[in-house]
């Protein structure tokens, strides 16, 4: 008799049941019907092709531009007794001619390949000969032209619904807003496909943002009481990059740095070093994270403005896949949104590509001057209402005090104008709170009316004035003058006396660190603390395992799978596979050395 849906489930993944609709769309795609599914990272999307894949008679082709993510995915499937292999440029070419070998023979379960490979020649006449139970591809979002992570490849995907029609596909996507979604629709022909949309939220992520001043020390600030923990922290630059993780290990932090312009060795060896190790920090550029499965990262900290929401919201999304609570931290600047701009204007793109990355950009800093909940507006950016303030970001935890700030609006916009509009902030800024420099009395700005008539407010809250006259689109920045701020025509209204503006007060950092410490996030916070021990005590036996085989301690066994153990401390076999996460195949192999440790802690 055939595994249903639930069996499979239950016997290889150790799990109880489906979350959300995983069931849904793997009894869909079981029953040969195309799917759409658009899920937020750590809600369970593997799982919707995996076990269609082993209910189908074939091979499960799963089409995945990330490397990292292939490997990491196929050393968990071989943990729980599934047949997987994964095609890409790391294989030698008698590797690669093995697994060939046992697609065409029917040995494999499901078969990672990367798109570039499977639209050769000799890869599709491979499948020709081979038994496909469905198609999968991942990172749907790739064939978005105006989406954030374009693949040309992916519009030659086409080709596996036109050859193969029968075969049924799924496409599916942690980051589209609704017209990246009609487009990915459009693209592979999956039109008539149906569509599962879940909720786009994180609830366990906590968002903060906070405008930068001195960002090495709020970074450091930020990571006080977080060590040991594993944490992404991203930076614009590769210069920056390397900087910052001197800046990190010189404190005592586990720290490695990943760019692209690394030496490619060197750059493999510290992320698997991060994907292995417990408490590694990776400051990277944002090549690094794509596909991570990572489950544990406890913090993605970004010390530079990301390039639009979406982007944001997929990085931050690589923080607490497993469930637990997990922190998104953000620190910007003028500066760089400055250097984002010129990107922008420097790119060979069209004109029409470079006006939708400002909107994308404009609608970024739209969210880090907002007073509104952080969840709210960053929902919204897909599509999705969220009703209430979520409670676990830094507006609704802490609510940003509005201050009726038409005066200083009317005097920074007048004494950009009266310097000349080519200069940038923190001159500005120097001029309005009468700083004596030997540059302002040379150009002879000491003799302006402005001069000194904002010394009223400090520099810091000066800067936030000006950012959020700048998002609030009251200022330009001249990029081809030097990053000078200029008058926009919106600025008019607000001189003449006829405009009110309202802006948020910059909050003290220091008084919110007082308020709130930030949400508990080590592994063992969600137990009582008489079953710590054992709980440490597995951890410790997981890494010993994950080091004898050279693979992730998580694709071993999830920190929530050990969690249970230490509450439960089953003494049987048959208890033990009771525990989440425990299928048969990890049953037999980790089973007994499960219960030596929990009987060494009675």
């Amino acid at each position: 008799m055939q595994d249903t849906p639930h069996d499979l489930l239950q016997r290889v993944f150790g799990h109880a049941g489906f979350r959300g609709q995983q069931q849904a769309i793997v009894e869909h795609l079981a029953d040969g019907g195309d799917a759409l599914v658009l899920m937020p990272t750590g809600g369970g999307k593997s799982l919707c092709y995996q076990v269609p894949s082993l209910l189908r008679a074939g091979t499960g082709l799963v089409i995945s531009p990330l490397i990292a993510l292939m490997q990491d995915q196929v050393e968990a499937l071989r943990q729980l007794g599934v047949r997987a292999e994964f095609l890409n440029s790391t294989l030698d070419a008698e590797a690669a001619s093995r697994i060939e070998r046992a697609l065409v023979a029917g040995e494999l379960d499901l078969l990672y390949v990367a798109p570039e490979r499977l639209l050769t020649t000799r890869f599709l006449s491979l499948i020709e000969r081979s038994s496909i139970a469905l198609f999968a591809i991942d990172e749907a979002h790739c064939v978005s032209q105006w989406g954030h992570d374009f693949r040309p490849e992916y519009r030659e995907l086409t080709v596996l619904h036109e050859r193969w029609p029968e075969v049924p596909r799924i496409a599916l996507t942690a980051t589209a807003d609704p017209p990246t979604r009609r487009e990915i629709a459009e693209r592979l022909q999956l039109q008539d496909a149906r569509w599962f949309v879940s909720s786009f939220d994180r609830p366990n992520i906590r968002y903060t943002v906070v405008g930068k001043d001195n960002g090495k020390r709020q970074l450091a600030e930020f990571l006080r009481g977080r060590r040991g923990e594993a944490g992404i922290v991203y930076c614009l630059s590769r210069r920056k990059v390397e900087e910052t993780a001197e800046y990190l290990a010189g404190l005592g932090f586990k720290a490695l740095p990943y760019h692209a312009g690394m030496d490619a060795e060197l750059r493999a060896a510290h992320q698997r070093r991060f994907l292995r190790e417990d408490g590694v920090v990776m400051v990277a550029t944002i090549a690094f994270g794509m596909g991570i499965d990572k489950p544990d990262v406890r913090f993605v900290a970004h010390l530079d403005l990301p390039k639009s929401l979406e982007g944001y919201y997929q990085e931050t999304g690589r923080a607490g896949r497993d469930g637990d609570p997990a922190e998104a931290w953000l620190s910007y600047g003028l500066g760089d949104l400055m250097l984002l701009k010129q990107m922008i204007e420097q790119s060979e793109a069209g004109e029409e590509r470079k006006q939708l990355e400002r909107r994308k950009l404009d609608q970024l800093l739209g969210y880090c001057e907002s007073m509104r909940c952080r969840r709210q507006i960053l929902l919204a950016g897909f599509g999705e209402t969220y009703p209430e303030s979520c409670g676990n970001c830094d507006n609704c935890l802490h609510p940003a005090e509005a201050w009726d700030g038409t005066e200083a609006a009317r005097k920074a916009l007048s004494c950009v104008y009266r310097t000349g509009q080519r200069f940038g902030v923190a001159y500005v800024i120097d001029v309005l709170r009468g700083a004596e420099s030997e540059r302002i009395r040379q150009l002879g700005h000491d003799r302006l009316s402005t001069y000194g008539i904002g010394r009223d407010l400090d520099a810091n809250t000066w800067r936030g004035v000006f950012r959020q006259l700048i998002a609030g689109g009251l200022l330009d920045i001249d990029l081809d003058g030097y990053g000078g701020l200029r008058l926009s025509e919106s600025s008019r209204a607000v001189l003449a006396g006829g405009e009110k503006v309202l802006l948020r007060r910059v909050r003290s950092e220091r008084k919110s660190r007082e308020r709130d410490a930030g949400p508990r996030t080590d592994a063992a916070a969600a137990l009582p603390i008489a079953d710590r021990p054992l709980f440490e005590a597995l951890r410790e036996w997981r890494a010993r395992t994950a080091r004898e085989q050279n693979v992730p301690a998580y694709v071993i066994f999830h920190d929530s799978t050990l969690r249970e153990i230490a509450e439960q401390r089953p003494d049987t076999l048959r208890e033990l596979a009771r525990v989440g996460g425990i299928g048969s195949a990890k049953l037999d192999r980790y089973g007994e050395d499960v219960l030596e440790v929990v009987e060494a802690y009675g």
